[in-house]
């Protein structure tokens, strides 16, 4: 039996896997608005109902793989708990704050800004799936700056000033800012890198 229930399980990982790895195929082909749950189902090679149960709808699916594409694997551990973030949250010095949540930041922007782009090549306009899509990442995005502040450093910052800090360090490290400096403007990466780190270390220095 348990046997039986491993296999159930590991082929649902395995069709899951496959319906978001052939959605990623699809939005890098043909764009977001071609997408739809009919015709992900059938370059699949599985039913629609399949895609609902195992996912849900484009929204879901869409919010899935960029959670892939996020965390870089398909490891179910929080971005918080992860040793990459560990660092950021035990440094003890504004420096080392700001320069591993930088680069945190720059690991984080690389992955996931193709996928926004394609996404978001025409804007959210009236799509009721992508307004979501964005508020939902940028809530989700919200929190993150917050924890990146839960070790010693955050301890330093008031109350008073702490909402404030993590207001700056949203619009900071927000996905356009990493686009418009590295596609518009030209920045390297590494670029993006320093420069963030410095704003974020004058950032943390204000508040305390």
């Amino acid at each position: 039996m348990a046997d039986a229930s491993s296999r159930r399980a590991e082929s649902a990982r395995a069709t899951r896997h496959r319906i978001l790895e052939t959605a990623r195929i699809l939005l890098s082909r043909d764009g977001y608005a071609a997408m739809t749950v009919t015709k992900l189902a059938v370059a699949a090679g599985v039913s629609p109902q399949t895609i609902y149960n195992s996912i849900g709808g484009k929204a879901e699916v869409v919010k899935a793989l960029y959670d892939i594409v996020l965390a870089g694997d398909t490891d179910e551990t929080p971005m918080s708990q992860r040793p990459d973030f560990r660092v950021v949250t035990s440094a003890t010095s504004a420096g080392a704050w700001a320069a591993a949540y930088a680069a945190w930041s720059r690991r984080i922007n690389e992955r996931t800004g193709p996928l926004l782009a394609l996404l978001l090549a025409h804007g959210p306009g009236g799509d009721l799936t992508l307004q979501e899509f964005l508020a939902t990442t940028d809530r989700e995005r919200r929190q993150g700056n917050r924890n990146s502040i839960s070790g010693k450093i955050g301890e330093r910052i008031p109350a008073q000033y702490r909402e404030t800090v993590v207001d700056s360090i949203w619009v900071l490290t927000a996905p356009d800012v990493f686009a418009k400096l590295t596609q518009r403007c030209g920045w390297t990466p590494a670029a993006y890198e320093a420069w963030l780190a410095d704003q974020l270390k004058t950032t943390i220095n204000r508040g305390r």
